[in-house]
């Protein structure tokens, strides 16, 4: 399964961004899927998790309260609601499917993954 992520760009401190990711001709609706990024010189870090039915999500303690993930299952594709946004959030989100049906915070969980895109946030 190849994911396609888009919605980055730059934006100054405070502004909302709204990431995008879909896969294409596949069906993602059993997977539980999430967000995570990496910055320059960091490893990757976790974002935020859904569950398959959408109702269950976990987010990093950095990002609670600012970010919010969601999923439409008739386009099979996620969101990431980007609020008020911070210098620190700059990085390349990507996003992806895990092997499971439960949100999780475990990059070893994930098997699909899309190319990223750059969230860049200036002061």
């Amino acid at each position: 399964v190849q994911l396609q992520a888009s919605g980055g760009g730059s934006v100054q401190a405070g502004d909302s961004l709204r990431l995008s990711c879909t896969a294409p001709g596949r069906t993602i609706s059993n997977n539980a899927l999430g967000w995570f990024r990496q910055a320059p010189g960091k490893e990757r870090e976790f974002v935020a998790s859904i569950d398959w039915r959408g109702g269950t999500t976990t987010y990093a303690d950095s990002v609670k309260g600012r970010f919010t993930i969601s999923r439409e299952y008739a386009k099979s594709t996620v969101y990431l609601q980007l609020d008020s946004l911070k210098p620190e959030d700059t990085a390349v989100y990507y996003c992806a499917a895990s092997r499971s049906s439960a949100a999780t915070s475990r990059l070893d969980s994930y098997r699909y993954w899309g190319p990223g895109t750059q969230v860049t946030v200036s002061s």
